[in-house]
């Protein structure tokens, strides 16, 4: 009798694994499979957990399948049979361990499923600032009624139709994020790791020559690459500095791409005009930050993907990779990671 585990049931309620979910995969089993449907707490943050709870070591003995947030080298240990690995997280990180390497299952992630949100997310923040709503917030903190940033000769008020917007990984999310800036009428120049075309209309880059070009051009820097060695302290002091003077930074993507001490120094020097930020290098943002004082900086907790249209997008990619896995056409399935790139 072969297995699958779902252990998925996130503490988060906004987050919380919904019953029919289960039910439409249990639907689509053959006959003489099972599913364990785990209702022990799990964690989905950033790249998922990082050890599990002796109830799923228990279930996965027999398993043919796991989806979890993330998993942990001892899962693996304790599911030898194992061939499918299914994380409800975008970020592979902490997934990717000596016993994942070795032992070498189909391992898919769900990028592109928080895209739509992460994108909107985006666009609120880049609006945040060519609007200048930063300078609408302090005066209504204030109570005070000042037109004098709006009006200013020099005020960085601008349209989206005026402006470029660099996106800084032209994965699912840097493909979201450049297809509705398209539609608003902004020029994207996007960055991909290795050369091939991207979304309509995107002018896009490789390598370093392609880094150049978009901190060299863009209104606006959009970071939606995965966390890898090659990305890691990849924005540091000289790629600020060779951003445009008056620039926006958003990072939705990971902290650690971004040097947060150079950040700042950007900032208070008034190279960057400003900065969405919703991932950082350690979380929470401790309060010693000197970001969360920065009036020039838009701070959210690490919540861009927050969604309810997260379980149906969901369920359809594990439902169309489950087929293709019991029908042995592995090379069909969806959002396979490679584990050597780290995506």
């Amino acid at each position: 009798m072969a297995h699958v585990v779902l252990d998925m049931n996130d503490q988060r309620p906004v987050w919380a694994r919904p019953d029919w979910f289960a039910a439409e995969l249990r639907e689509a089993l053959p006959d003489d499979w099972t599913l364990a449907v785990l209702d022990t707490p799990t964690e989905g943050t950033g790249d998922g957990t990082a050890r599990a709870h002796p109830a799923v070591l228990e279930a996965v003995a027999d398993a043919r399948i796991y989806m979890g947030f993330g998993i942990a080298e001892d899962v693996l240990r304790a599911g030898p049979d194992i061939g499918w690995v299914h994380t409800g997280s975008a970020g592979v990180g902490s997934s990717i361990t000596p016993t994942l390497r070795e032992r070498a299952p189909v391992f898919t992630n769900s990028a592109g499923i928080h895209g739509p949100p992460m994108a909107e997310a985006v666009l609120g923040m880049i609006l945040h600032f060519s609007r200048g709503f930063d300078f609408a917030v302090r005066n209504q903190a204030r109570g005070r009624w000042d037109t004098d940033p709006f009006y200013a000769a020099e005020a960085p008020i601008r349209e989206l139709s005026t402006m470029t917007v660099g996106v800084l990984g032209l994965g699912g999310i840097g493909t979201e994020v450049a297809v509705r800036l398209r539609c608003l009428g902004a020029r994207v120049v996007g960055l991909k790791r290795t050369a091939g075309p991207g979304p309509e209309g995107v002018e896009v880059g490789v390598g370093e020559a392609g880094l150049a070009r978009l901190l060299e051009e863009s209104d606006v820097v959009v970071v939606t690459a995965p966390d890898t060695p090659e990305t890691r302290g990849l924005l540091d002091a000289s790629a600020f500095a060779r951003m445009k003077r008056g620039a926006v930074l958003v990072n939705v993507a990971r902290g650690k791409i971004v040097v947060e001490d150079a950040l700042v120094d950007a900032l208070r020097s008034g190279h960057l005009r400003g900065a969405g930020l919703d991932v950082f290098a350690r979380e929470p943002l401790g309060p010693e930050s000197p970001l969360w004082a920065m009036e020039r900086v838009l701070v959210t907790p690490h919540v861009s993907p927050v969604t309810d249209g997260f379980w149906r997008r969901e369920a359809d990619l594990v439902l169309h990779n489950l087929a293709c896995f019991l029908d042995h056409r592995v090379e069909a399935m969806r959002n396979r990671v490679d584990v050597d790139a780290g995506y």
